[in-house]
């Protein structure tokens, strides 16, 4: 990499790594490094007594256990390590902030004790001097208390584990205020690696991401059901009504499909005897982004033998229940100063009195050109190629969808919306199905699964004709999974809980951004420069072509107008400033070239 593509700061870094190497100190060691401490552990589990736990009982070993807390006593010996956060240098004796992947604690360091001998570079030099924040070191020391109180560690050994080449964004913070925070969503997002490491509460976002699922997996396990996985490309993207991502399948010389849902893989399953089966992936949709969706996202689905819809209700609101506690200790969550509960059970409403109960209007019984009216009427945009089932989705989503925060299941969806629900067994033109909504969202989507394989083949033949209609959304048929279906599936009820917003949920976020480690972006812009040929062809030196990039003229137009006794005192500046072995060039030889730029 050209230094002139530096910062001021990686300039620095580069020469502190060059120094130490230069003394014999390796700054990326391969060996182990023994820790049997963290950060979190020592200051939780620090008692001021060697002869008493703090229950009464005496703790014999040195670094012992007492209950389900770690005992340190004063002087208890420990080896951690993590980034040095911040220093402050105070002579012989100094502090230093270290963070693990637990937390954060001081370190104590003097020369005398890291440098017990005659030879005090380790603390004068290496210490003070060549060690940057965001390094990773290894402490190896005591425990103790400051005077202050400070629970902390006194270093006897100090070791660098990884050097730092770029330096951290410093977020300050004083009486509970933040200043200069590293805030911006784009470099948030972008580069999570430091949104985890100076912003406070996003590790412990996705921490809590990881109970989530091991919750749900936990409740799916203990209640008998078998965990599988379905392939991610392929033939027919079926399952859900979306639109797909497209790829080549290079050896079959075929277009396959990232898919949409596990849905029909996991009913194949059904037919193929297992008594309940669940998948947690990654499904790909390629429709829009946006605060509360991404195209890649996880979803847990789940299918049971012998249960319908009503069940699944039950089923589902107990677990989400458990999941909230095991998040937050308790079954409710507050988003934006207001408490949603998960304790069960919810609320059930049938999706038309809904829209019913919000415009007025009676959907039941209605042709889906008096729905289409109804829409327009009321100022919504609807075209030809929506069937009654997309407009009634339509009124639900624009009058209803954001009104229910409290965990309401929506419930008995026209036969048009669902085209792999079963009929509901009382109420023509209904199926079984629910969705749950939680805060204004749909959270999970569930039927009693349609298993007459005539009845479900004439539903995907209704959506190829919405397809020619023009809806890039309507479901393909399946021929296999049909065939599937002949062979007998058992009454079987199923689900599809999305985990990202799940995790927006129980976490309390409001952008989807936040509670996935690395969402999907648009490119990251990148200031466009010419090839050094073009400057090189007016008459530069190739060696001068960095510099001018250096003093911001990234594209040959950027010289127009431009005087040359400037542009030769800009040049000077930086090939002072960086100690280049490089001749400027003079104003007369500026002023030939940059007569070529006008």
């Amino acid at each position: 990499m050209n230094i002139l593509e530096l910062s001021e700061q990686e300039i620095v870094r580069r020469n502190n790594l060059e120094q130490l190497k230069q003394m014999g100190i390796a700054p990326y060691p391969a060996a182990e490094y023994p820790t049997n401490a963290f950060s979190s552990e020592i200051r939780e589990g620090f008692i001021p007594s060697a002869d008493d736990c703090g229950n009464g009982e005496p703790c014999g070993e040195q670094v012992s256990a007492c209950g389900n807390t770690r005992v340190f006593r004063e002087g208890d010996e420990v080896c951690i390590a993590g980034r040095m956060m911040s220093q402050r240098i105070m002579g012989k004796a100094s502090f230093f902030e270290l963070k693990d992947s637990k937390g954060k604690i001081q370190v104590y360091v003097t020369r005398d004790d890291i440098c017990p001998g005659e030879d005090k570079d380790m603390y004068n030099v290496v210490f003070k001097k060549l060690l940057d924040l965001g390094d990773f070191v290894g402490v190896k020391g005591f425990v103790f208390r400051t005077q202050t109180g400070e629970i902390s560690v006194h270093a006897k050994e100090l070791t660098l584990l990884s050097k730092s080449l770029k330096p951290l964004p410093i977020v300050k913070e004083k009486d509970g205020q933040v200043y200069d925070s590293f805030d911006d969503p784009e470099l948030r997002y972008r580069q999570r690696y430091v949104d985890l490491i100076v912003n406070a509460g996003v590790k412990e976002t996705f921490e809590k991401r990881a109970i989530i699922v091991r919750t749900m997996r936990r409740i799916l396990d203990e209640a008998g059901y078998t965990e599988v996985e379905t392939p991610i490309l392929q033939m027919i993207a079926g399952g859900a009504s979306a639109r797909p991502f497209i790829t080549h399948f290079n050896a079959l010389n075929q277009d396959m499909y990232m898919r949409i849902a596990t849905e029909l893989y996991l009913k194949r399953l059904i037919v193929g005897g297992f008594e309940g089966v669940y998948e947690m992936g990654k499904n790909f949709r390629n429709e829009g982004m946006d605060k509360t969706h991404n195209p890649e996202f996880t979803c847990m689905e789940l299918y049971v033998s012998y249960k319908d819809y009503n069940w699944m209700m039950s089923f589902t609101e107990k677990m989400l229940e458990e999941i909230c506690i095991a998040v937050n200790g308790k079954p409710e969550v507050e988003i934006d100063g207001t408490v949603v509960s998960f304790k069960a059970p919810y609320r059930r409403l049938p999706i038309l009195d809904a829209i019913k109960e919000k415009t007025g209007f009676d959907c039941d019984g209605k042709s889906e050109e008096e729905i289409r009216a109804f829409c327009k009427e009321k100022g919504m945009e609807v075209d030809e190629t929506m069937g009654k089932g997309k407009l009634i989705d339509e009124l639900f989503g624009e009058f209803c969808e954001g009104t229910f925060i409290q965990p309401t299941f929506i419930i008995d969806y026209p036969v048009e919306m669902s085209p792999l629900t079963k009929m509901h067994r009382s109420k023509p033109g209904l199926t079984e199905r629910f969705e749950l909504m939680v805060n204004g969202k749909e959270l999970a989507n569930a039927y009693s699964e349609l298993n007459d394989p005539i009845d479900q083949e004439e539903r995907f033949v209704d959506q190829m004709r919405l397809a020619d209609k023009g809806d890039d959304e309507a479901m393909i048929i399946d021929h296999d999974f049909l065939r599937a279906l002949q062979y007998g599936m058992p009454p079987t009820s199923g689900i599809g809980i999305g985990i990202d917003r799940l995790t927006m949920l129980m976490t309390g976020k409001f952008a989807i951004g936040e509670i996935m480690l690395f969402p999907q972006m648009k490119p990251e812009k990148r200031i466009p420069k010419d090839k050094p040929e073009a400057f090189v062809a007016l008459g530069f030196a190739e060696d001068i072509v960095p510099v001018l990039n250096k003093c911001g003229y990234n594209l040959v137009s950027d010289l127009a107008g431009v005087k040359a006794q400037k542009l030769q005192q800009q040049i000077g500046e930086v090939i002072k400033k960086y100690k280049l072995n490089i001749v400027k060039p003079s104003v007369a030889e500026l002023e030939q070239i940059l007569e070529a730029c006008v």
